[in-house]
């Protein structure tokens, strides 16, 4: 199973994702943002506090998405596309 090991979240509610792959993609989070606990996460502020533990992307308050989610729903970039973060 894919793991995160690098969150860098972009100011449109998107996520820069690195996984144990090597792969790095592009998570739209945007949808999630109308869902129960993750309404909080419209804050820009907030959305932009993501960070890597147990595998997968989280944010203060105990908010998380399964790292299989962001892998299947993520877009694979090309490494021009990469930046640094």
């Amino acid at each position: 199973m894919e793991s995160v090991i690098k969150v860098v979240p972009q100011d449109d509610f998107h996520l820069l994702i690195t996984f144990n792959t090597g792969e790095t993609r592009l998570f739209d989070a945007r949808p999630y943002l109308e869902k129960g606990v993750f309404n909080r996460l419209k804050n820009l502020e907030l959305f932009k506090q993501a960070f890597v533990a147990f595998d997968t992307v989280c944010w203060p308050d105990n908010l998380d998405i399964a790292p299989e989610t962001l892998y299947d729903r993520s877009q694979s970039l090309p490494c021009s596309e990469v930046s640094n973060g």
